[in-house]
Formats: structure tokens, sequence, C-alpha cells
């Protein structure tokens, strides 16, 4: 009897191909090749493709969080102190491969795409929840001031992504997030 795949291993495949392709570029077939597999046992695990590429999503959502679990290790008062602690650990080469890929499963969702279309919404929401667990007050400001803390960070990151390193920097001072 042959090797047998897992899940995680195929998952694994799709993600060094969304790496070094995009996500946009992840297919059976490219998946199958990464691994040396056959296109059938890609889909025997992902029957449907959304399924793959979800599966991807939330593997790049995992490794965010565990980045911001660093970052976020007790409450804050507001968004502005979270961005404080999480700049620095996001804001960094290691991290920017990462951040490209969400990045452009965003633009494909923005561009009516599924199963971006559909995800990218319900991963934003997710984030949000999750940080408002590091906040300190009602749940209505803990809402908002989760909602400023992802739109803020995002905007950063997608700014380092575009504009540089120095202007995201720049503006980051500007924002009180950087000394």
């Amino acid at each position: 009897m042959g090797h047998k795949h897992s899940s995680t291993e195929i998952i694994a495949g799709a993600l060094a191909v969304a790496r070094s392709e995009g996500i946009g570029q992840v297919t059976y077939g490219r998946v199958a090749k990464q691994l040396g597999i056959r296109d059938r046992t890609v889909v025997y695990y992902f029957p449907k493709k959304e399924d793959l590429i979800l599966a991807v999503m939330q593997q790049i959502g995992a490794e965010m969080q565990a980045l911001l679990a660093e970052a976020f290790s007790s409450t804050a008062k507001d968004h502005l102190e979270l961005c404080r602690t999480a700049w620095p650990i996001l804001a960094n080469a290691n991290t920017d491969p990462l951040f490209s890929l969400f990045f452009e499963g965003v633009g494909l969702a923005a561009a009516g795409r599924e199963p971006f279309k559909s995800q990218i919404p319900m991963m934003m929401q997710a984030w949000v929840t999750w940080v408002m667990d590091f906040l300190e007050g009602d749940e209505k400001y803990r809402l908002e001031q989760a909602e400023l803390t992802v739109a803020v960070l995002d905007g950063l990151i997608l700014y380092r992504q575009t504009a540089g390193i120095e202007a995201a920097d720049r503006v980051a001072k500007t924002m009180g997030i950087l000394d």
C-alpha cells in the first residue's frame, strides 16, 4: 500500500504554492506537483477548490493570529495601545510575505472573486471578535476599539507593502503608534 497523505500535508503544499506563486494560483495541479502526488489525491481531501483555498486562508489567519498573540499578552485601554504593541511585531521583513498573501486575498475579495468575497469579511469579523478580548471596557467600546485596531493595523501594513517601510513608519509615528 502506498503512502497515505493527510489534509495537513495537502494544506502545507497549497500554502507553499501560495507563498511561491500567489494565492490566486493555488490549483489542484500545482499543489499535486508541489507534493509529488496525483491531482486526484488533492481532490480526495478537498473535493471543491474553494475548500482548499479556504483551508489556506484559515492557515494564513492562524499564522497572523499567532503573531498578534505575542503582542496582545494583556488587556489594553484602547486601539492605540494595542497598535503600539503590535506594530513592532507585525512590521518586519519576516511577516511581509504572510501579509502579502493576506492582502492578495483581500484584493480578490474586493474584486468579487469567490471564495474570497464570502470568506474575507468573515475572517475580518473573527479578527475583530478576537481582538475585543484584549480590550478593557463595555462591549460597545471594545467593539469600536477592536474595529479601529484591525483597520489601523491592516491599513499600516498595506501601506508598508505598497508605499514602503519608511512611509509606513512615518505614518505610524504621526499616529502615535511608533516613537
